[in-house]
């Protein structure tokens, strides 16, 4: 019964994330419109930041009301992997046409988001490193280190170059007079409330991964990166998918990439400043790291060979978002054993 109570909530409670991020995709649209922004810079800064609203949202409920921060990193993760591996592969399947990019995209939204996956693991890594933390089970292989709030400074002020390297690229637009059907003061007030409904659905969520990990006896890490993780990139999906059939697709790809930019340059280190100092688990942040930089190249070059995303590439990388799904569920109850620093079942 408390299977089906909590399915119901996540289900309730991602319908509400999607109906919240759907006012906040259209009135960052009109937003971006109004200021006239370049398309790159609309999908990868302005609707990114909006479509990554309810990772941010997660991270900060579960850290500050649940004292679940491990949860909320979980859902980063995940929601980055879904992005990189799931919306690009529904975009190409969905576009009319073969879903293409370009060298802007390829040579600086893509390898720009490499830098910051670089840039965090480099954090997790100084953690353990110069603020190491003996495991409270002995010595069991297991490394952890302290997340201080000046390492998580470091990620934020990368963030901070990638706005101004996107601002250039806005200066470099002849500013056009913005359109007159577009009252900007109303935008911005639905922009808000929309931001209030995205976190009562992420409410739902965070709880409804708690219990899960209750009911099953399975640590709350798994249900972050799988349900919630799910859960908070809908809304970036039918942002993306959206974008994509209206023949968009450069906008769709650079929402995935600025959103997941924004996702583990901010997302995370925002957590860490709320708790002040998080203990990290490096045996389990290194191998998810590592996985979610295989899958940035394997999406780079699937853009990169002539400029497009074929439907049998598409296929590729939701074969590959299933390969990982099914490897995290056997390391979760024990059945496989490649993250030693995982809790499992039981």
């Amino acid at each position: 019964m408390e299977i089906l109570l909590w399915t119901a909530v996540a289900l309730v409670a991602t319908a509400i994330i999607w109906k919240g991020s759907g006012l906040l995709e259209s009135s960052s649209e009109r937003i971006a419109a109004y200021y006239s922004l370049p398309e790159v810079v609309q999908g990868a800064v302005i609707v990114a930041i909006g479509s990554s609203f309810p990772e941010l949202s997660t991270v900060v409920i579960s850290t500050l009301i649940h004292g679940e921060f491990e949860l909320g990193v979980a859902a980063v993760v995940g929601s980055a992997l879904f992005n990189i591996l799931v919306i690009p592969a529904l975009c190409g399947l969905s576009s009319h046409k073969q879903l293409r990019s370009n060298r802007d995209l390829v040579y600086k939204e893509a390898q720009f988001y490499m830098i910051a996956v670089a840039v965090l693991t480099l954090t997790f890594a100084f953690a353990a490193i110069y603020y190491p933390v003996a495991p409270d089970s002995g010595d069991d292989g297991t490394i952890l280190g302290e997340m201080t709030r000046w390492l998580a400074v470091m990620p934020i002020a990368l963030y901070g170059l990638y706005i101004f390297v996107q601002y250039q690229d806005t200066r470099d637009q002849e500013r056009k007079a913005p359109p007159a059907d577009i009252s900007i003061g109303k935008e911005w007030s639905i922009l808000a409330m929309s931001l209030v409904v995205i976190v009562v659905g992420v409410e739902g969520l965070v709880r409804s991964a708690i219990s899960f990990g209750e009911i099953f006896n399975t640590p709350s890490f798994l249900w972050g990166i799988t349900v919630v993780a799910a859960g908070t990139s809908i809304p970036d999906a039918f942002v993306s998918v959206r974008a994509a059939r209206n023949g968009k697709g450069i906008a769709s790809i650079a929402n995935v990439l600025g959103s997941n930019t924004f996702d583990l340059l901010v997302c995370i280190p925002v957590g860490v400043l709320i708790a002040g100092a998080t203990i990290i688990n490096f045996s389990v942040a290194a191998p998810m790291m590592a996985v979610l930089t295989a899958a940035t190249i394997v999406l780079f070059l699937a853009m990169r060979t002539h400029m497009i995303l074929s439907r049998a590439e598409s296929m590729a990388l939701l074969m590959l978002y299933l390969a990982f799904v099914i490897w995290i569920s056997l390391e979760s109850f024990a059945i496989a054993d490649l993250v030693p620093g995982l809790p499992p079942a039981g």
